[in-house]
């Protein structure tokens, strides 16, 4: 007969065991010390064996009927109980130490070595602040999308689309990486491209031939540090990125062939540029070293010297020179790029001259090897053509016809 609740409550210990009978294999153990235990005894491959399920009222005798209907679902397939409840609780230690953060951290540790400082900086900021304190501790196979939405809406709503799109990319390669190494079955967050809006991209303005002897005439005027103005000038002649003129070293350049050699880990690109330097720009540079040459950096920062230039200063002195900032043209120190560009290719150079020296990507990797050796003099040329024409530009002088 089957059991009862008032029949296991009302059950005495006894000298010996006593044995509860439910059925199918199913029974109460009630020990002498009063214990009263969950048991389920079966057969596989002939041999008799007892699977302890656990003891009451832990287990009430619903659970352990429900218990008991699983266990004998994993016996008709020849599959040991306590075999399938050791391989589930290794299962759940692993999910566990398994977290999407342990992968992520992992993920981008295995990334970082070909990543910019700035960029691995981006990374852990933005999981650290926006991702980890929602889901990192939960084993990555429980995140789902919709946990993702969540997050990635959380920033969108802050006004940070950009993040929310970047936070939805590494967090999909953070699933490709756990799916890679067996820790995840999918990647939840490629189901939700597309489910935030790209902002507009606001590309950089650039200098029109006539704001560039505007542009001149206000630094002339421009009564903040020398080493700035000189920054500034360098920007104009040499159009490299901010971060590239900002970090620069002196052990980079060689002013008697004029050359400026920055080095792979200082790219975006990760590969080495050598920008030919005008003599305005070595007359420039010479200067500077009068300020700074004793240092490592060109552009040492004045309150923490054994850091460089900040990325605001330079946007900073050309909002006060009226370039930058509200009621301006919307000129920004990145904007120099865009000025060469825009004036060189209207004056006929070559745009694979013109890619090169502003260090554009080469998907051809063997391509690029070549023409960055088969340009280089016209380079030269280029950087002096275009010096000697700001030059003009800046003196007043007549401009150059492309």
């Amino acid at each position: 007969m089957p059991l009862t609740d008032a029949k296991i409550r009302n059950a005495k210990p006894a000298d010996k065991p006593q044995k509860l009978a439910d059925g199918g294999g199913l029974y109460l153990e009630v020990r002498p010390t009063g214990a009263k235990l969950w048991r389920y005894r079966y057969r596989i491959a002939g041999k008799e064996n007892v699977f302890a399920i656990g003891d009451y009222p832990t287990i009430g005798l619903s659970d352990a009927r429900e218990e008991h209907r699983k266990a004998r679902a994993l016996v008709e397939q020849g599959i040991h109980p306590s075999h399938n409840r050791q391989a589930e609780r290794l299962a759940n230690v692993t999910a566990n130490a398994n977290t999407f953060e342990a992968v992520a951290r992992e993920w981008i540790a295995k990334k970082s070595a070909g990543w910019t400082p700035y960029y691995l900086r981006q990374v852990e900021r933005f999981m650290a602040a926006d991702v980890f304190p929602y889901v990192g501790k939960l084993p990555i196979r429980s995140v789902t999308a919709a946990h993702l939405l969540e997050i990635i809406r959380r920033i969108e709503g802050r006004g940070a689309e950009t993040v929310a799109l970047l936070v939805r990319q590494w967090s999909s390669a953070i699933f490709r990486y756990a799916v890679a190494t067996l820790r995840a079955d999918s990647d939840p967050a490629a189901a939700l491209k597309g489910a935030i809006h790209r902002p507009k991209v606001e590309h950089r303005k650039p200098l029109s031939r006539d704001q560039i002897g505007d542009f001149a005439k206000a630094l002339d005027e421009y009564g903040g540090y020398r080493t700035t103005v000189i920054a500034l000038r360098l920007m104009l002649l040499t159009f490299v990125r901010t971060v590239e003129l900002r970090k620069a070293e002196w052990s980079e350049f060689d002013l008697d062939r004029a050359e400026w050699r920055i080095p792979a880990e200082r790219m975006k690109m990760r590969e080495p540029h050598v920008v030919p330097l005008s003599k305005q720009a070595v007359e420039l540079l010479r200067e500077l070293h009068t300020h700074t040459g004793g240092r490592g950096m060109l552009f040492p920062n004045y309150r923490n010297p054994k850091e460089c230039m900040t990325a605001t200063t330079l946007n900073r002195a050309l909002e006060r020179m009226g370039f930058n900032g509200k009621d301006s043209i919307g000129f920004s120190a990145h904007g120099f790029r865009a000025t060469a560009s825009t004036i060189l290719n209207e004056m006929g150079y070559r745009p694979d001259v013109i890619e090169r020296q502003l260090a554009h990507a080469e998907r051809n990797k063997v391509r690029a090897s070549y023409n960055q050796a088969q340009y280089m003099e016209d380079r030269r040329t280029m950087m002096q053509e275009w010096a000697d024409m700001v030059g003009e530009m800046t003196a007043g002088g007549a401009k150059c016809q492309g």
